[in-house]
């Protein structure tokens, strides 16, 4: 008999464990109703390819995912890694915000084992799921060796992608998941593994899952905004603000004046694009308007949320000291 590697399946619930009375229908179902011990019986050819212990760590639909979940999940993550004879991590997830929790692993997992994030865009029961082959790609490249020293990886629709460059880019399709900037690592047919493409971050040092998460909101600029939702997050205490900009990184002169007083407050300030691809430039020292405000480089505004809610819990004082946080966002 071979002996399969040992795979740690870590459930949180999401579409790919969500139930319909219709297969059918793949739009009207109740995410997060069908347990982990169930959608790995569904997936039989699991058997032929690692030995497989799982854990429900929640079960929730991922549009509820709140800090809690994750600092769970991180727990847990870290004490299956520290297992000597497991040799990968699957995390079965919703789609919604799937590449928020792929980033908060990415920057607080040091990563020993692969760390793999699979979900579903049909529930388990639809006639077309594709939940049970994602699980089984995600099992596939967490046993595989090729897959140790990539970081966090996602796996949805026979394609590896970095946690750090993924987004969910379409409301319904299988191919909804992308990596806008550069594109998948590799990619998964049947027993074959490839991802010849790996990911590089310059700052290797995981940052700690918070005891004390900060307010962190996102807040958008578009034509004439008013400056009433700055203000009132200011006065309820926010702590740090990433701005969904136009184009690269342009900001309406009107938010302009309320970030740059939300700043002297001691409000830390992030520039990303609402366009879905590309860097956001660093302004020249000089620029009167969007130097004072950090570059969120290409990270959109939901992974830039992630890093600085990070940042601020890690050091509250990056805030008055825009330079270092902008030299943290290069480094990720």
């Amino acid at each position: 008999m071979p002996q399969f590697p040992r795979i740690v399946v870590l459930a949180t619930g999401g579409t790919i464990a969500g139930g319909s009375a219709n297969p059918a229908s793949s739009a009207r179902y109740q995410a997060a109703t069908v347990p982990v011990a169930t959608l790995l019986a569904a997936v039989p050819a699991l058997q032929s390819v690692a030995r497989i212990e799982a854990e429900q760590v929640a079960q929730v639909d991922s549009k509820d995912m709140v800090f809690a979940f994750w600092s769970a999940l991180a727990a847990r993550v870290r004490h299956w890694s520290g297992e000597p004879d497991v040799a990968g991590i699957v995390v079965t997830h919703g789609t919604d915000t799937l590449e928020e929790t792929a980033m908060f692993l990415h920057l607080t997992q040091a990563c020993p084992v692969p760390v793999v994030l699979t979900a579903a865009m049909r529930p388990s029961t639809s006639l077309s799921a594709d939940g049970p082959l994602n699980l089984l790609d995600a099992v596939r490249v967490a046993a595989h060796p090729d897959a140790r020293g990539k970081g966090v990886l996602v796996v949805l629709n026979q394609q590896v992608h970095a946690a750090r460059d993924v987004t969910k880019a379409h409301t319904s399709a299988v191919d909804a998941f992308v990596s806008p900037s550069c594109g998948p690592l590799g990619f998964v047919q049947d027993d074959l593994v490839r991802i010849p493409r790996v990911p590089v971050r310059a700052d290797n040092a995981a940052l700690p899952a918070p005891q004390q998460w900060p307010e962190v909101e996102i807040i958008a600029s578009y034509a004439q905004p008013g400056r009433v939702a700055v203000d009132a997050m200011v006065a309820a205490g926010v702590r740090g603000l990433v701005v969904a900009a136009a184009g690269n990184g342009s900001v309406h002169e009107t938010l302009v004046a309320a970030l740059k007083d939300a700043a002297a407050t001691g409000v830390a300030v992030v520039r990303s694009s609402r366009t879905g691809a590309g860097h956001v430039a660093i302004p020249p020292v000089a620029d009167p308007v969007a130097g004072v405000f950090v570059s969120a480089a290409d990270l959109n505004p939901y992974k830039a949320r992630v890093l600085l809610l990070l940042a601020l819990a890690q050091e509250p004082g990056l805030a008055a000291e825009p330079d270092r946080l902008q030299a943290l966002f290069a480094s990720v």
